[in-house]
């Protein structure tokens, strides 16, 4: 790897050492840069290219801490807290001599994003919380089981539906990466808005999406309960929020309620989306994105 900073943003992929630790990224695009942290957790981070927004953006892609080539935490499964993810990427902020940056997190990387930008605000230009919620726990999965029944309604008398079910329930209950990567396989349908109208677009991003496994407690095997609604109003970075509508995890109630917490947030819904807007709707939301971007202070 070239010595310097300019050796560590150029395009591909690169290794560092963060507190002992391989983080492995992706330098991809041209323009600001913006730094992207992938959902899950556990997902390989490839689903989250955006060609769209690399053209205007350089876009550092995250591998999180446990997942793909970026080394796994010694108390493995457990310890992938928000605030170890926080501090994995406030080194690497600090490796690339980065003082402030775009943080853009989808999903799970969407609470990490929440949470580094309400306590490191001074690293951050702007943030987009991208499929996001501002809490997680029992209302959170009831939200979530009333998306997958709207999901079921739309769906009704698909052949492969039964599969996409047990999937999510798989989901639930997995404890190895193969049971993770299986069940992220079969239940993918129901985070896309028009999976089966556009399966020949979609369907190599199923067959090749892999997962590890991530437990929700850390190293002291207590839960990382996510609830930020008492903080979100003290927020002091610009905020993007975009959802697609038809979104399972993290639907719409969740990116409303993230925009009115937000003093100054910009809310975009994505209206035939699901989660995974940047691939269902690439140029809407490049197009939110660059807005977004183009809007931010220098």
């Amino acid at each position: 790897m070239p010595n310097g900073t300019t050796g560590l943003l150029s395009p591909g992929t690169h290794d560092i050492t963060v507190d002992g630790l391989r983080q492995r990224y992706h330098v991809h695009g041209s323009g600001p840069l913006c730094l992207a942290m992938p959902g899950g957790p556990g997902v390989t981070w490839d689903y989250l290219r955006m060609p769209a927004v690399e053209r205007f953006l350089t876009v550092v892609y995250v591998e999180p801490l446990g997942t793909g080539g970026s080394q796994r935490l010694p108390s493995h499964p457990h310890g992938y807290t928000r605030e170890r993810y926080t501090r994995s990427l406030l080194g690497l902020l600090d490796a690339l001599s980065l003082p402030r940056v775009l943080l853009l997190g989808h999903s799970h990387g969407g609470f990490v994003a929440q949470h580094l930008a309400l306590r490191h605000p001074e690293r951050l230009r702007g943030v987009v919380l991208y499929e996001s919620a501002p809490v997680t726990g029992p209302e959170h999965v009831a939200e979530a089981a009333a998306r997958v029944a709207g999901f079921v309604r739309r769906n009704e008398g698909r052949a492969e539906l039964p599969r996409v079910l047990a999937g999510l329930q798989a989901a639930g209950s997995a404890t190895g990466d193969q049971e993770v990567t299986a069940a992220l396989r079969d239940l993918l349908p129901a985070f896309l808005a028009h999976y089966w109208e556009r399966e020949e677009e979609f369907a190599p991003m199923r067959a090749r999406v892999t997962g590890t496994y991530i437990s929700p407690l850390g190293e002291d095997l207590t839960p990382d309960v996510i609830d930020d609604r008492g903080a979100l109003p003290s927020l002091a970075v610009p905020a993007l929020v975009v959802v697609g509508r038809y979104d399972v995890p993290c639907g719409p109630r969740w990116a409303e309620e993230l925009h009115g917490l937000i003093r100054g947030s910009r809310l975009v819904v994505l209206e035939e989306s699901g989660h995974f807007g940047h691939l269902e709707e690439p140029t809407a939301f490049a197009a939110a994105l660059r807005e977004f971007a183009d809007g931010l202070p220098a």
